[in-house]
């Protein structure tokens, strides 16, 4: 769905018309939104303006077997600050709590700062006459806040900063509160408490995110709803125009549908006399920085850290080999294993566009198969005609792996966690070259990031630019992969890794 300019007029507009971009499930059957917003109305006592009607509705779409439409990948909501988003989801987790007994939410932001006072908001909502005979108790120890229902629902707050949420079975509905900073570890570790639901409300509430923000996975989830690949998933996103003039009344009303009505001018003013010029872009106005269209797993400093001018004097060599999904380009990197690690590099010379055919880069590996521990290979495009122009050049079977999925999987994972250790050390056990040739590695790098795969938490990587290759970064971790995992060791050990 494209950005929308929603027109100005006296009354409050519906969320169609509030959000600057719009992200839904193709195949919404139903919603359970009129059931809560009707025990909002009638027993606690709640009314909604028309924006935040329909978020509600989207919220809890259903699919026509009555799961959730968002359930596998949730609903992200890039909101600036003052709009109202706490009195909406707050009042719909209590309507949901109350229609339902036993269930399990946890309320989580990053800082405690934020978790505190969203608690105590929620504190005083339960403490509203209508509200107030449906609760049981509220827990006010710090850091382990908790409001329980007679029913014996229960809404759990904590701060991801200081761990909490992970571990807790029984999970019925997240909530992200500063999504903007949620690191994937973090989101993997949280998701694994929803697996034994049936309902699986997840929620992803934050501003647009600042450049040191652990944004990856808020920054994924809005580039996968706007090129159309979020199926499983809603977003909802207010913010002014990016160009536009930071005092311009006009626009206040585009970013924030709760102006002026619920909030008034004098709050916009105080807000932005507090933040910078930039903070009141991203936090006041929901305008999201222009570089954050691309993200990066493996941060700049962490790559730095293991960048050596040269390889290690011996050891014994592997190969990577990536095609591309459209089979148009191919990458190919080695690794050596040697006493200290393992030492990866970009073979340049083989990696690129893959038009003009593979018998070059097949006679190549078949000149270097007999001092090489295992040749990786990956990609349905092209790995099975790679593998058969090697066999026919006399590469022995024992030499070559066509990875699987799960391989695949596997080796995007241990070179992250690779990458993450070694940064940290005074002696890297992992190394990558760092001289000018290596410019399509760090390239790579620099512009990709994790995409998951169904709910298991597996993922591989994806460039998140339009002109990004995933290839290079690929290569690398199925070349690091096959160097620490083959049981195969070639008659003699290599001197350096042979690169071009």
């Amino acid at each position: 769905m494209p950005p929308m300019s929603p027109p100005m007029r006296s009354g409050q507009p519906r969320l169609s018309e509030a959000a600057r971009f719009l992200a839904a499930p193709s195949d919404i059957a139903s919603t359970g939104w009129p059931a809560v917003r009707l025990t909002c109305g009638r027993k606690l006592g709640v009314e909604f303006d028309p924006w935040q009607d329909g978020a509600g509705r989207l919220i809890l779409a259903k699919r026509a077997d009555g799961t959730l439409a968002s359930m596998v990948d949730g609903v992200g909501m890039s909101l600036p600050r003052q709009v109202g988003k706490t009195y909406l989801i707050g009042a719909l987790i209590f309507a949901l709590c109350v229609n339902t007994p036993g269930l399990l939410v946890i309320w989580t932001a990053h800082h405690l700062k934020t978790s505190g006072e969203t608690f105590l908001y929620l504190q005083g909502f339960a403490g509203r006459p209508k509200v107030a005979p449906f609760i049981k108790y509220v827990h006010t120890g710090s850091g382990d806040e908790e409001i329980a229902f007679h029913n014996g629902a229960r809404i759990l707050f904590g701060a991801r900063e200081r761990g909490f949420g992970r571990g807790i079975p029984g999970v019925d509905a997240l909530i992200f509160d500063e999504a903007q900073i949620l690191s994937d570890k973090a989101l993997a570790n949280m998701l694994a408490t929803l697996n034994t639901s049936s309902f699986g409300l997840q929620l992803y509430i934050g501003t647009p995110p600042k450049p040191e923000d652990m944004s990856e996975s808020f920054k994924r989830m809005r580039r996968e709803a706007k090129d159309g690949t979020l199926v499983d998933g809603a977003w909802i996103e207010f913010g002014a125009d990016p160009d536009s003039d930071p005092d311009d009344r006009a626009q206040w009303r585009k970013m924030n549908p709760s102006y002026p009505k619920r909030t008034p001018a004098q709050s916009l003013l105080r807000l932005k006399r507090k933040l910078t010029a930039a903070d009141w872009r991203r936090e006041g106005q929901g305008i999201w920085d222009e570089d954050q269209e691309g993200s990066r797993l493996i941060t700049a400093p962490q790559w730095s850290a293991l960048s050596v001018q040269q390889p290690p004097a011996g050891g014994v060599k592997s190969f990577g080999v990536a095609f591309s999904v459209d089979g148009k380009r191919v990458a190919v990197a080695g690794a050596m294993r040697h006493d200290d690690g393992v030492h990866v590099e970009l073979v340049g010379a083989h990696s690129g566009s893959s038009e003009s055919g593979i018998a070059s880069l097949a006679d190549w590996l078949a000149e270097r198969w007999r001092d090489t521990a295992t040749i990786v290979i990956s990609g349905r495009s092209g790995a099975g005609v790679l593998h058969e122009a090697l066999r026919s050049r006399g590469v022995s079977a024992r030499a070559l792996h066509v990875a699987s999925t799960v391989d695949y999987f596997t080796s995007c994972a241990m070179f992250l966690n690779d990458v993450v250790e070694s940064s940290a050390m005074d002696a890297p056990t992992l190394t990558h070259l760092g001289t000018d040739g290596q410019a399509a590695l760090d390239a790579s790098v620099s512009v990709c990031d994790k995409k998951m795969r169904g709910l298991g938490g597996s993922w591989g990587w994806v460039a998140t630019t339009t002109d990004g290759d995933d290839t290079p970064i690929e290569a690398v971790s199925l070349a690091n992969w096959g160097a620490k995992t083959s049981k195969r060791r070639p008659g003699r050990a290599s001197r350096a890794v042979v690169m071009q």
